[in-house]
């Protein structure tokens, strides 16, 4: 089995350490490089062992083009505007690239597409193979329902979380709404307050709960009358994230272009 040579941007942050655990552990993929933003003081600083698994003879660089170069998969999970750089230096260099950056917006959407014209791209809402699971239940489920249900999304995640929905409630969402040729963007439904008057059936609802440490709680819930159905996952560690991320890495090393998720990795389209 050929080595994945995996470079981790953000490389101490809480993803990051777990991507490098991964890493460490996997038997055919090996950390090259690791970076950090300027002011993180970490800079300088064996990547392995802030991760916790020993020394790697892989320092941590605020140099983010260290990260790139031919034949190397990079993983981020960072945020938008560093993702927008790393894509940047990703197509300069002809390298792969796993996102699990979640924020974006249609436009962040469309130039992560242009990019993998020329590279390959594992873009995905959530690495877990629990939720792409889940995904693909949903939109079952959403078709042998039809109109007859409601509805709603309901997600769950640590107070740190800065966007809301999450993107595996999106993804979710869009699975569903695909599955009954549904346009997410007109019949979304993100917040509820005040009179809002009776709901409509068609829409999707969305739910957003931030507090403690909750790593991600995600259900779909299909309400009927006189019965309910609900999929839940829930994500007890970030690891499930990492072990897919490294597993997608592996996937896309040899191909040469194409966006792909975790549907393609697993054998099965998620949206």
């Amino acid at each position: 089995m050929n080595e994945t040579r995996i470079a981790v941007v953000g490389a101490a942050g809480r993803m990051g350490r777990m991507l490098i655990q991964a890493i460490h552990a996997h038997p055919s993929a090996r950390l090259v490089a690791a970076t950090e933003q300027a002011h993180s003081p970490y800079i300088g600083h064996d990547a392995g062992e802030v991760a916790g698994v020993g020394a790697l003879g892989v320092m941590i660089s605020s140099e983010a083009s260290k990260a790139f170069g031919p034949g190397q998969v990079v993983i981020d999970f960072t945020q938008p505007a560093a993702t927008y750089v790393h894509l940047e230096l990703a197509v300069a260099a002809g390298c792969s690239m796993i996102i699990g950056t979640t924020g974006f917006d249609l436009a962040g959407r469309e130039r992560i597409r242009q990019a993998s014209c020329s590279i390959p791209i594992v873009f995905a809402p959530n690495f877990s193979v629990g939720v792409n699971l889940m995904f693909q239940l949903a939109a079952e489920a959403a078709k042998a329902l039809g109109d007859t249900v409601d509805i709603e999304i309901i997600e769950a995640h640590h107070r740190h979380k800065v966007d809301a929905p999450s993107g595996t409630a999106l993804g979710l969402g869009q699975a569903i709404a695909t599955a009954v040729e549904r346009d997410l963007s007109e019949v979304a439904v993100y917040g509820r307050e005040g009179h809002t008057g009776a709901r409509e059936r068609s829409t999707i609802g969305f739910s957003t709960v931030r507090g403690g440490d909750i790593v991600g709680d995600h259900t779909a819930l299909f309400a009927g009358d006189g019965e309910r159905l609900e999929i839940t996952h829930r994500a007890s560690s970030r690891m499930t994230f990492a072990l897919g991320a490294v597993r997608a890495a592996g996937w896309v090393a040899d191909k040469k272009s194409g966006l792909f998720d975790m549907g393609d990795i697993l054998g099965f389209k998620t949206r």
